[in-house]
């Protein structure tokens, strides 16, 4: 008699052999690897024109995907917990274009019918959630494949060459002063740095890479030799971030460097009580070397950008100069606004991606700017998808962070380091989007949740699904 409900299996990724060597799993793994890059490249991923690109790619996994599955005898899957509230943010984008909306009056004014939809933008609410399920679908696919200590490391390592190479060339790029990125896109309505149309965001990356070369600068499982070439990239990352003068920038890229420190030593101090060894004169230089050594970093960081002619960029970061007239570069504006719009759709918001047709309402500067983002991401998401929306946010970053300090706390060698960077760079782009909408650029939310899986990882088992 057959069994109605459908059965799950456990196998471990690490420890299956043909499961680990299949051309599909590495088809998908160097997939997974190639996407972030390439949209970081194309100009961050912000044109139509590369999401179609990034769409035949992904649908290229999926088939990968489902074709391992296939012979699997089942749906490939790991049902890591972290997944259920970017679920949540789907749904609520499907609640958002329902037809619970609209305006009888508003039909009435008009010479097409109004749309009767939550949302006050369902165009740009439809696209964010078409976005928003390639970014689901793809951070499924990384949980389920990134899925042994070596491909974990594989991913951090080439995270932080391309990181180190693509600071090195905004550096390049900003001395040279060309007309437009690569000299050939010109950006007369932004601030380019790299390949990024907004500097701001350009910094939030090199955070998300810095992070994971100080996870294993300040580890214990790297030789001497290799943290040397890691030093140099994170000091080459660190300069390039300090020269977009973007202040959200700088202050999360020392959230970074706060956070993988205190780790590191909080996480001796763990060893020695464990040991029950007390301080002993080497440990106590080590300490120190470790100090100093930070401070020699920090010192080198701040002398180059000086002597590139970065001075001005610095002093902007931390606040010192008057770049503009307004310090708050608008937010001050911005803010209000954003809890404007919650009060009025307070359960599930105004729509995604509807902020620049809600902010039109309450906007007293006569439309003298086209304003489509908050200057902050969690007073935006407030905005567009209310108390239920910003619940899934701190649902999502709340099981980040224990499901991350569990898997820190139970791995070990170059993938527990990996782990610390990891978490620390998503911290510290965590800390960015307080000022500004770093995660609203694809290539940023491909590396983000590429992170995310690295930092949870464990020797984690993927369940197949069978029918």
């Amino acid at each position: 008699m057959a069994h109605s409900s459908r059965k799950r299996r456990s196998v471990r990724g690490s420890h299956t052999e043909s499961e680990a060597s299949s051309r599909a799993s590495k088809a998908i793994f160097l997939i997974l690897c190639a996407l972030p890059i390439l949209a970081t490249i194309l100009f961050g991923g912000v044109d139509n024109t590369t999401w179609v690109i990034i769409s035949i790619i992904w649908a290229l996994v999926v088939s990968l995907w489902l074709a391992e599955s296939w012979k699997a005898g089942g749906i490939l899957l790991n049902v890591e917990p972290l997944q259920i509230p970017l679920l949540g943010l789907l749904l609520i984008g499907v609640i958002h274009l329902l037809p619970f909306g609209g305006s009888n009056e508003a039909s009435a004014l008009l010479s097409v019918p109004a749309s009767s939809s939550i949302s006050l933008d369902p165009y740009a609410t439809r696209l964010f959630l078409t976005r928003l399920v390639v970014y689901v679908v793809f951070f499924a696919v990384c949980l389920t494949f990134v899925n042994s200590e070596s491909r974990v490391t594989k991913v951090a390592v080439t995270v932080i060459i391309f990181g180190a190479f693509m600071a090195f060339f905004g550096i390049m790029q900003r001395l040279a002063n060309p007309d437009g990125i690569y000299g050939l896109r010109e950006t007369p309505q932004a601030i380019p740095f790299g390949p990024f149309v907004n500097q701001h965001h350009f910094a939030a990356f090199m955070q998300m890479t810095g992070g994971l070369a100080l996870g294993f600068i300040l580890g214990k499982n790297v030789k001497r030799d290799k943290k040397v070439l890691l030093i140099i990239a994170f000091v080459i990352m660190s300069v390039a971030a300090i020269l977009t003068s973007s202040r959200g920038g700088l202050l999360g890229l020392l959230s970074v460097a706060a956070f993988v420190v205190i780790f590191s030593v909080l996480s001796r101090q763990w060893s020695r009580s464990e040991g029950s060894s007390r301080d002993t004169p080497a440990n106590l230089r080590r300490s120190v070397g470790i100090a100093a050594g930070a401070a020699g970093v920090a010192i080198i960081i701040l002398g180059v950008v000086v002597f590139i002619g970065g001075g001005e960029s610095l002093l902007r970061g931390i606040g010192a100069a008057k770049a503009d007239s307004d310090f708050s570069s608008g937010r001050s504006h911005y803010w209000p606004i954003a809890l404007k719009i919650f009060l009025e759709h307070p359960i599930v918001g105004a729509g995604f991606d509807s902020f620049g047709a809600a902010f039109t309402r309450h906007d007293t500067w006569g439309g003298l700017l086209r304003v489509e983002q908050a200057h902050n991401d969690y007073l935006q998401i407030l905005a567009e998808g209310g108390i239920v929306g910003i619940l899934c946010v701190g649902a999502f970053i709340f099981i980040l962070f224990r499901r991350s300090l569990k898997a820190i706390a139970d791995g070990s060698g170059l993938a527990r380091d990996a782990s610390v960077g990891a978490l620390a760079g998503c911290f510290g782009i965590l800390i960015h989007s307080f000022f500004d909408f770093p995660l609203r650029t694809p290539s940023n939310a491909f590396f983000f949740l590429l992170l995310c899986a690295v930092a949870v990882f464990t020797n984690r088992r993927r369940q197949v699904i069978e029918p």
